[in-house]
């Protein structure tokens, strides 16, 4: 049983893998610099909250392994954004709160996002954003940052579920513009 302790174990591999993924993809600097998503705590923290949405759209309605898998992410999710209040400062008594309000921004913004690309309807998908990453400071323009969702959530869909689970996730470039096709 000691033994265990000391042993890899694939599966969670993996899961980190896939995190530092997302996490890298959310921290493009054209978000921030060119699309004007806020470079905050706030900002990068709904920036990761899309990307692993987009994951978590590929991975629903996959099966028993799939739905563990983004569980797992999920718990490592705030695992991170716990340690991150914590050396931000936070107290001991303030983080359950804090991670609860965030959780209910995750669930709520995801909950969005997925029905307006359910429907295909970029144009709520704009609104989306518009309301949530940018209500403090709206944006010029949100498109561009909804077309790279819209793009983003189709480029997934062509990746098997055995290999995103490997942690062989592929993002399709950022373009500069988010040209629309």
């Amino acid at each position: 049983m000691i033994l265990n302790l000391f042993r890899k174990n694939p599966a969670s591999d993996a899961v980190h893998a896939v995190y530092r993924a997302i996490v890298a993809q959310s921290r493009q600097p054209v978000f921030y610099a060119e699309w004007g998503v806020p470079d905050t705590v706030t900002g990068r923290f709904d920036m990761i909250t899309l990307h692993m949405g987009l994951l978590f759209r590929r991975l629903r309605r996959s099966g028993k392994a799939p739905q563990e898998f983004a569980q797992a992410l999920f718990d490592l999710f705030f695992k991170d954004m716990d340690r991150s209040l914590r050396e931000m400062g936070v107290s001991d008594l303030g983080v359950p709160k804090k991670i609860q309000g965030m959780g209910n921004v995750f669930y709520g913004l995801l909950g969005k996002v997925n029905d307006a690309l359910d429907a295909g309807d970029e144009r709520e998908l704009d609104a989306v954003i518009a309301r949530n990453l940018f209500a403090e400071k709206p944006a010029e323009d949100t498109s561009q940052l909804a077309r790279y969702l819209a793009r983003q959530s189709q480029y997934l869909a062509t990746q098997k579920i055995e290999s995103l689970m490997a942690a062989d996730i592929h993002w399709a470039p950022v373009l500069n513009g988010e040209e629309a096709e």
